[in-house]
C-alpha cells in the first residue's frame, strides 16, 4: 500500500496549495477502494469541498466497504457506483487514482492528477473476517492519508 517512501505526502502538500473545489477518486469497478475515499474525504474535507467518485468498469458498492467504513462512524450505504463518463472533466480540479495491480481509468481535463496506489480489498480471499480485514486496512490507509490532505487545509 506504499508508493515510494513521502510520495503520497509530497502529493497531498501539492494537492493542498491549489485548494481544489472537486475532488475525484478513480478505481475500475467503483465498488471499493474509491468508494471508501469518497466517504471518508467528504467526512474530512473542508466545507465548499465536493467530493466523488466513479470507475471505467463500475459495479455496485461493496457491502464490506460499507461495514468497515461504519467501523468508524461513516454511512456510505446511500452510495452508488458510477462510470467516469458521467463526470464532467470541466468540473473536476484534482483526480486520485487509486489502482494498483489494474489499469487505472484514464480522466481527460486539466485537473491535477496523484496516484495512490492500493491494493483492492475486493480481491482479497479467505473467511469473511479475512477478507473485512483487508477492507479496514486499505480504509486505515486511506483515512491517514486523507487526514494529512485535509489536517493541513486551514480555514
Amino acid at each position: 500500500m506504499k508508493n515510494q517512501p513521502g510520495t503520497w505526502r509530497n502529493e497531498a502538500a501539492a494537492l493542498r496549495t491549489i485548494r481544489p473545489r472537486h475532488i475525484l477518486f478513480l478505481c475500475v469497478a467503483n465498488s471499493a477502494r474509491s468508494q471508501m475515499a469518497e466517504g471518508i474525504a467528504r467526512f474530512l474535507a473542508p466545507r465548499g469541498v465536493t467530493v466523488s467518485s466513479a470507475g471505467s468498469n463500475p459495479s455496485s458498492v461493496n457491502p464490506l466497504a460499507v461495514q468497515a467504513l461504519r467501523e468508524i462512524g461513516i454511512d456510505i450505504s446511500a452510495q452508488r457506483s458510477k462510470s467516469v463518463e458521467t463526470i464532467d472533466p470541466a468540473n473536476v480540479d484534482a483526480v486520485v487514482t487509486l489502482c494498483a495491480e489494474e489499469i487505472c481509468p484514464v480522466f481527460p481535463g486539466k485537473a491535477m492528477h496523484l496516484h495512490w496506489g492500493m491494493p483492492d480489498p475486493a480481491a482479497a480471499s479467505g473467511s469473511e473476517e479475512r477478507k473485512l480485514e483487508a477492507f479496514r486496512r486499505v480504509r486505515d490507509e486511506l483515512r491517514r492519508r486523507l487526514e494529512v490532505l485535509f489536517g493541513g487545509w486551514g480555514g
